[in-house]
């Protein structure tokens, strides 16, 4: 199936009707000494996970495929056009919704554009590396453990690339994730906020 402009059946062009976060999309975290505790999610998944990819009556829906460019376009996933896969969708905005998947390589925020696009955000993950929001490489909407940080300011710190390859060089890495502060090893240099089950990251330096 070649590439659809069109969302869902009502015959109704979207354009730009999905742009791509680049700010808010990487998390920012706290460090030692004042650890912050994330707002619960809220929200609801739409969708369902039962649509075929690329064949779907709602624009971007889970397991859809989506092009690049300045307007990013459901095809099909077998097209040669496709480049990211959508691994959940959600109303809402990823502030005050549920928290992507952890393989999320990026975030789409998708406008209002009828029935089969309400206002909402995709978590994608790219169908060939580079995968940004896989442990160390310094990207991606989550801080996980195997992310290495660097001091931003005011006690905050921001992913970087484990490896050294980002504009700023690695100063911690995330060894393991517990339920608080004091569940951290005794070698632990800095302590990260990261919501979910394991909310606080047990960084060493390096």
């Amino acid at each position: 199936m070649g590439e659809r402009r069109l969302a869902g059946v009502s015959c109704v062009l979207l354009p730009l009707v999905a742009v791509l976060v680049l700010g808010g999309c990487r998390q920012s975290v706290t460090g030692t000494p004042g650890v912050g505790t994330p707002g619960t999610p809220a929200g609801s998944p739409l969708g369902g996970g039962t649509a075929l990819p690329g064949q779907g009556p709602e624009f971007l829906g889970p397991a859809e495929c989506s092009s690049r460019g300045e307007a990013f376009r459901e095809v099909s996933c077998g097209s040669e056009k496709a480049a990211a896969r959508v691994l959940a969708r959600y109303t809402g905005t990823p502030s005050d919704g549920p928290a992507c998947p952890r393989p999320t390589d990026f975030v789409l925020h998708i406008s209002a554009g009828g029935p089969s696009a309400p206002r909402g955000y995709a978590c994608m993950r790219n169908l060939e590396a580079p995968h940004p929001g896989d442990p160390g490489q310094g990207g991606g909407p989550l801080t996980v453990v195997g992310d290495c940080v660097h001091g931003f300011h005011d006690g905050e710190v921001r992913e970087t690339a484990c490896d050294g390859s980002g504009e700023h060089p690695p100063e911690f890495e995330i060894g393991s994730a517990v339920a608080r502060r004091a569940l951290c090893p005794g070698t632990t240099d800095l302590y990260v906020r990261l919501g979910g089950d394991g909310p606080v990251g047990c960084a060493h330096r390096v």
